[in-house]
Parts: C-alpha cells; structure tokens; sequence
C-alpha cells in the first residue's frame, strides 16, 4: 500500500515521528522509539518494500535474513549478533531501488555502463542505511553482501578482515541463496550445484571459508569433516601455513606435524604458488584474511 511505502521510507531515514504526522487532522500522537519486535516487523516491512521491485526477487529478504539467522547460530555466534545479521539482512537489498528495472529484468548479459549501474546498489543501501539514526550500525554489515574476500567486491572493494565478520556470514548466506533463485538471464540452480559453487569461490579466494561453511551446514547440506580452504588448499597445507604464518621454522612445523623438515619445505612452496605469495610475510597476510589462524 501506499502507506507502507510511506512507513518504509520514513524508518530507513531514521524519522523519529511517526509515519502518521502530517497525513491529517486524525492523526495518532507521536510515539517513541519502537520496541524490538515492533522494529523488526518495520524492518520486514522495508525487506518487502524493497523486493517489489522486481517479480524476480519476491520474497527474497526474508530468505537470506532467515538463512543467515540459522547461519550465524550454527556459527555459535552470541544472540545479539543473531539480531544484527539478521536485521542487516533484511535491510542489505533496500539499495535496488536506486536501480532501474531495464537493469534487473534484462534477459541478457549487461553492458558496462548497466553493471555499472548495477554495482551502485549495495552504496545505496549504505548510504540509506547511515543515515538512518539507530541503524547506521547496521549499515557496515547490510552492505558487505557484496564484498569479497580477494577484494574484488563493491562497493568499497574491501578484502579479508577489513569486511566485518557478520558481513561476510551475509555475503556467504547471498550468494547461495541467490544461486537458488531464477533470473531474466539464468535458471535456478539445484542445491547441490550451489553449494558446489560456494565451496568453488571459498577456493578462489572469494569467499571466506567457515562463513561457507556455516552457511551450507544450516541450509541442510551435509558438514563437511574438515573445513572447505581457500586457494585449493588441503587441510595438511592449512597447518602448515599457521604454523608458518606464527613464525615456526621448517624443523619446527615439521616436529610438530610429525613430517620431515624438507617435506614441511614442499609444504610451504605448494602453499606459496596456491596463495599467489612469494614470501613469509604475505602467507601471513593470506592466512589472517581467509581467518585460517586458529586461537
């Protein structure tokens, strides 16, 4: 409805009156702040407000809100950070907006200047989301839906540890549930070929790997004994590279892995040419951004 629209518009500003002010001589008196449950059914409100659209995404907020929400306590991630996610969630595609339809509902491949417009959403949801009193703090984790581990995302091409944490269980939670949803240009992919593609951009480096992980374990997909790595890495690698990475020597990684030290060298150089590295110091950097260096 018309109204609806109207509420949604005036909690993302972050309006402290009530939507009601100003419609007409019988107006409510103003309110204070909303209770938790009232904000998310607004929140709802905005998720829905910003899936109309287009035909192609009904429903689709409320999707990875609820697939995130299973995500991040499958993460055993503290209740509070529940709330958060899943309110970022709900707010992450209220940038689409900005974008017009010829965009989202073309049958074929973009142009530059279209997927240039296209990348602009996630900087509108962060810049509605900012401003918007007390959920600015959200806006950091709704827009990094869109970010990538390598630093090839937008809208701030951040990469590794400078996406927030809850960011990246959200773009993980994204592009899954996306894969599973038809488009103009594509059909939906089963789940098992999404999740094979999940695990495909945890190896290139795309996607942050226990994020994945948590992701497919609370869609239903069977957990895996050990933990998908970035890089192609095999789990034998991932210990040498923390090993490595907190300053052990090729005798000591290999003493404490039960290995020679040459094979701990072959280790290591098998792990350089992988990570795209060429010295100590960067397989450093590569482990904390893929969160591979265990407490």
């Amino acid at each position: 409805t018309s109204w609806s629209r109207f509420a949604a518009e005036a909690i993302a500003r972050g309006d402290e009156r009530s939507p009601w002010e100003g419609v007409g001589a019988a107006e409510p008196p103003q309110r204070g702040p909303l209770a938790e449950r009232e904000l998310d059914d607004a929140l709802e409100v905005i998720a829905d407000y910003a899936d109309l659209k287009s035909p192609w995404f009904s429903g689709r907020s409320r999707g990875v809100a609820e697939l995130v929400t299973a995500a991040a306590r499958h993460a055993g991630r503290s209740e509070a950070d529940v709330t958060t996610v899943r309110r970022a969630a709900l707010l992450h595609d209220l940038g689409r907006n900005g974008v017009p339809n010829t965009v989202w509902d073309k049958p074929g491949p973009l142009t530059d200047p279209e997927h240039e417009r296209m990348r602009l959403h996630a900087y509108y949801t962060d810049r509605v989301v900012r401003r918007s009193g007390a959920l600015a703090r959200l806006a950091p984790i709704a827009s990094a839906a869109q970010e990538r581990e390598d630093g090839s995302g937008y809208p701030r091409g951040l990469s590794g540890e400078t996406i927030p944490l809850l960011g990246r269980l959200l773009a993980a939670a994204d592009v899954y549930h996306a894969m599973l949803e038809p488009r103009p240009h594509r059909p939906a992919s089963s789940r098992e070929a999404a999740a094979r593609e999940l695990r495909d951009m945890v190896r290139a480096g795309r996607l942050h790997g226990p994020s994945a992980d948590a992701v497919l374990a609370a869609a239903g997909h069977r957990s895996r004994r050990k933990p998908t790595a970035p890089a192609g890495l095999t789990a034998r690698e991932v210990e040498v590279l923390e090993l490595v990475a907190r300053g052990a020597t090729l005798r000591e990684v290999g003493a404490r892995l039960g290995i020679a030290a040459k094979t701990a060298g072959n280790h290591v150089e098998r792990i350089y040419a992988k990570a795209g590295v060429s010295s100590r110091a960067e397989a450093a950097m590569f482990a904390m951004q893929h969160g591979l260096l265990t407490p």
